[in-house]
């Protein structure tokens, strides 16, 4: 038996394992449904794979290829398995035909990618119109973006057994559809696109705040929706809500800078540093929000941009144009009329027209299971000198945050509320 590895190179591997598990195991999955054809099997290969990184990399050390030795390994385990279960035959014959060089284990590397990118051919297999929106949504979270059930569950406010439910029912739809992995045709890509582009930005809401966990943000998970948006813009240049969403996602991700402090305390947007947004990303999607207009086609994202592009003229918040945003709000409630967008809209009601007024407005809409709900009320109530009720929203607020950050502003907020 060869000696124990230090608890340090212990610690320094497992560390590695978890970063590249939460950068890269949507890669890798993506990567061997394109070699197998099968989305269990690429899960549990990849699950595979990371499992023996835990176990091995502390004794020889990190690859210099890390996320190159799981997608191999885990290719390795799939033909393993295939091999070994001569009840998958069909299957094996099929990863054959998909691709004959995936069964060959002496394969050291994994192939180079493809002109379209597996994780974008994996986004428009999930998002089959067989599959229910609610499916599409969550399957993609889970298999692109690596997100674990217990996250999507609460991006989708729903218990977490009826989340993996839903997961298991919507890969054994595509398996028993025979849905195929492919990016579609130009002819279909226009009824395939508004799925697409939701789960691109929950993608991107879910590394712009993390819905759990002691940080933040995660940078992988919104690097990897601007990279798709990039994507899905270049492969259809003439769809103005592709060029909208993306915009969005650009001129978000550039005040990430500035919402933390020093000690990784959350900053809100009226009180950023807004010298260190990211000026180079302001530029560009203040550029594609300009061509958007130029059409004269609005949509949901474009309109979201817009209003994202009002904020980022601004020099500092008291200069925000509130009232052109109230404006945009009202064309965005018009074109989805949601009660979060309603919400977003009284916040900017309370600039232009105060906030007794807003609170009205939000106190009409059903989102108790919303914790961005109960801070715009405390937010509201505090600024009425309601400072009791003020109180009880945040308390409702903190019990439907797991972010640590958002929870450290919360009861920072609430303990200032005079007494």
């Amino acid at each position: 038996m060869g000696a124990t590895p230090p608890p340090a190179e212990v610690d320094r591997a497992t560390a590695e394992v978890e970063q590249v598990f939460r950068q890269d195991s949507g890669r890798a999955v993506a990567t061997l449904v394109r070699l197998f054809g099968d989305i269990d099997v690429a899960e549990e290969a990849v699950q595979e794979a990371f499992a023996t990184a835990l176990r091995t990399w502390p004794s020889t050390g990190v690859p210099p290829s890390p996320t190159g030795w799981i997608v191999t390994t885990a290719r390795n385990r799939a033909i393993d398995r295939l091999r070994r279960e001569s009840v998958r035959h069909e299957r094996h014959v099929q990863a054959m035909h998909v691709n004959p060089g995936s069964l060959d284990p002496e394969q050291d590397e994994p192939e180079e990618l493809g002109e379209v990118d597996d994780r974008l051919r994996l986004v428009f297999t999930c998002c089959h119109p067989a599959l229910a929106p609610s499916a599409q949504v969550a399957l993609t979270l889970r298999l692109v973006a690596g997100l674990q059930t217990p996250e999507i569950a609460r991006a989708f406010l729903v218990p977490e057994p009826t989340m993996a439910q839903r997961l298991v029912r919507a890969k054994n739809k595509i398996r028993a559809a025979k849905i195929p992995y492919r990016v579609p045709s130009h002819a279909e890509l226009s009824d395939r696109l508004r799925p697409v582009l939701a789960v691109v930005y929950l993608v991107f809401n879910e590394g712009y705040v993390a819905s759990a966990g002691d940080v933040l943000t995660r940078t992988d998970l919104s690097d990897e929706a601007i990279r798709l948006g990039r994507m899905m813009a270049e492969l259809m240049p003439d769809e103005p809500e592709v060029q909208g969403l993306l915009a969005l996602m650009l001129l978000t991700e550039a005040r990430r800078p500035a919402r933390t402090d020093a000690s990784g305390a959350l900053v809100r947007l009226p009180d950023q540093d807004r010298s260190l947004w990211r000026r180079d990303l302001v530029d560009e999607g203040q550029q594609i929000v300009r061509a958007c207009l130029r059409r004269g086609q609005p949509g949901p994202y474009q309109v979201q941009a817009a209003i994202a592009a009002v904020h980022t003229d601004a020099a500092t918040a008291a200069d925000t144009d509130w009232r052109q945003i109230l404006a945009l709000y009202d064309l965005l409630l018009a074109l989805s009329p949601t009660p979060v967008v309603a919400l977003n809209r009284a916040v900017a009601v309370a600039e232009v027209d105060g906030p007794a007024p807003a609170l009205v407005l939000v106190d009409e809409l059903d989102l108790t299971g919303y914790h961005p709900f109960h801070v715009t009320r405390a937010d509201l109530l505090e600024r009425l000198g309601r400072d009791d009720e003020a109180r009880q929203a945040y308390d409702r607020a903190l019990a439907l945050t797991d972010n640590a950050a958002e929870r450290d502003l919360l009861v920072s907020r609430r303990a200032h509320l005079s007494r």
